[in-house]
């Protein structure tokens, strides 16, 4: 067993700076009791201590993509993740050829277990149920009607699809994959539904919104599209806080709106954790330069944000405290996808995560075992 003594616990929505956490593959408590001899204590000298992040939505970092598939690009991923904190992340692909899409998913079931550092919890399918006329970066020419065919052979590692659910036989598929699927999270994305559309939608089985105002009609007076339908229900949604998709006064309106239903995701390609330069994405050339990635036309392709500078910008730019804003990377994502994760409660896994003031990640912990320090 091992001891995390002098840190500053954050736990059931507070932070507790004289208690111990104590763990091994698991979390096993959170008490004041002196460490049993044997124990392996280890001194956080002050720093944060959170369960492990959790990216829900990632195609790639370190150099690698979701779609390259093959196990060195997910292990490659899975290693530069835990620089940014993130122990737990969702393999999202794009919108290609449907012989790509399937490569990469068998390449996902195939290795999700064998990563040597964050841990694959399935798969999120990006596409290709789109509207291709809000594809943003992903491919428009590969877009296709919902297809039940497609996901049932991979539907276990399936654990969150974004749909454009005003497109021909989005209704039938959503109500049939919340019926055959139930832990199938299905979320409005890359859509144009109007704000009665995507009402009627949550009611069909559709629970979340992916990247919020991205890829969607905007927020208007008079049509308050997806994002009002959002605003005014109690699905979940996601938000892409690099202060480059979103303008800090967005992220301010939306924790005001959703903070307790609201999740930072990256939707970091593989220029995550690389330097400026080229690179591709979906078979697409990307430029990146001062934190933008941009295709040729200048429109967004993804992100290079890392989690941890997500939870930084939520707690400089919005009314977030802290532990508000850390459970937007941990507890709420990690119930979305119902997974033992993003909590330092006793059973749950012991995905630990040790960082400073300015939330750079000083030490991480994936299943009791010490992965990544500076």
């Amino acid at each position: 067993m091992k001891a995390i003594i002098n840190g500053k616990i954050i736990h059931n929505h507070q932070i507790l700076t004289d208690h111990i956490l104590f763990f091994d593959k698991q979390i096993v408590s959170i008490n004041k009791s002196v460490p049993p001899a044997g124990c392996e204590v280890i001194d956080a000298q002050g720093l944060y201590v959170s369960a492990g992040f959790v990216d829900i939505h990632i195609h790639g970092s370190g150099g690698a993509d979701v779609m390259d598939a093959t196990f060195e690009a997910l292990e490659t991923i899975s290693l530069a993740l835990l620089r940014s904190g993130t122990t737990s992340w969702v393999a999202t692909t794009m919108t290609m050829s449907q012989e790509k899409i399937i490569n990469a998913l068998g390449n996902i079931v195939a290795h999700k277990e064998d990563v040597g550092g964050a841990k694959i919890r399935g798969v999120h399918l990006e596409g290709p149920f789109l509207n291709p006329s809000k594809s943003g970066a992903q491919d428009a020419g590969f877009m296709q009607e919902p297809n039940l065919k497609l996901i049932a052979p991979f539907a276990e590692h399936i654990r969150l699809i974004t749909i454009a659910p005003e497109m021909s036989g989005a209704e039938e598929f959503i109500k049939k994959t919340k019926e055959l699927y139930g832990h199938i999270v299905l979320s409005i994305g890359h859509s144009e539904a109007s704000y009665e559309e995507a009402a009627r939608s949550f009611g069909w089985g559709v629970s979340h919104a992916t990247h919020l105002f991205n890829a969607m009609p905007p927020w208007r007076h008079r049509a308050p599209g997806i994002v009002g339908a959002v605003f005014d229900s109690d699905v979940t949604a996601d938000i892409i806080a690099d202060l480059v998709h979103t303008h800090p006064s967005i992220l301010k309106s939306v924790v005001k709106l959703k903070k307790e239903r609201l999740i930072l995701i990256t939707d970091a390609m593989r220029a995550g954790c690389m330097r400026d330069g080229i690179y591709e994405l979906g078979g697409q050339v990307v430029n990146v330069s001062n934190n933008r990635a941009t295709l040729a036309n200048g429109v967004l392709a993804g992100s290079v944000l890392r989690l941890n500078e997500a939870v930084q910008n939520i707690t400089s730019c919005t009314e977030a405290t802290l532990v508000e804003a850390i459970e937007m990377v941990t507890k709420l994502p990690a119930k979305l996808l119902g997974i033992p994760a993003g909590e330092l409660s006793a059973g749950y896994d012991a995905d630990i995560v040790l960082f400073d003031e300015k939330i750079s990640i000083k030490s991480v912990y994936v299943n009791g075992q010490l992965k990544y320090h500076v």
